[in-house]
């Protein structure tokens, strides 16, 4: 496996985790801030490259029904722009209820990448179990 780098997306604060290159851990970053503007998907981008990500995960906001808002499509057209921009693989995964899980297990990191994190470990543990 390659190491994966997983994004919890919102404007303000993206949030960022990285995983280990055997898929195991998933190690919280320093957030971005307002990664939407140029300036904030040029430090994204430089982030993916510094990390030797060969895939990014970009949490998909979903209701509790499984559908999609006006947050979900904004993290629909980030993840689009990322994707032009930095030449590896761009999943979409569902991040319902990451956040609650990274408030409950604490931690030194920002809760947004703590919350990365947990959206890192279910996407790893999926690619798993498809094995």
């Amino acid at each position: 496996m390659s190491r994966v780098l997983a994004l919890d997306y919102g404007e303000a604060r993206c949030g960022a985790a990285v995983s280990d290159p055997t898929g195991t851990l998933a190690t919280p970053l320093s957030a971005v801030e307002r990664p939407a503007t140029r300036r904030g998907l040029d430090r994204v981008v430089a982030l993916v490259r510094a990390q030797g990500a060969e895939r990014v995960v970009v949490g998909l906001p979903l209701t509790l029904s499984g559908e999609e808002g006006p947050q979900a499509e904004e993290t629909r057209r980030f993840a689009e722009r990322l994707a032009e921009r930095v030449g590896v693989p761009v999943d979409l995964h569902d991040e319902r209820l990451t956040t609650r899980q990274a408030e409950r297990s604490g931690g030194r990191a920002d809760a947004d990448s703590r919350a990365a994190a947990v959206l890192l470990e279910s996407y790893l543990a999926r690619l798993e179990r498809s094995r």
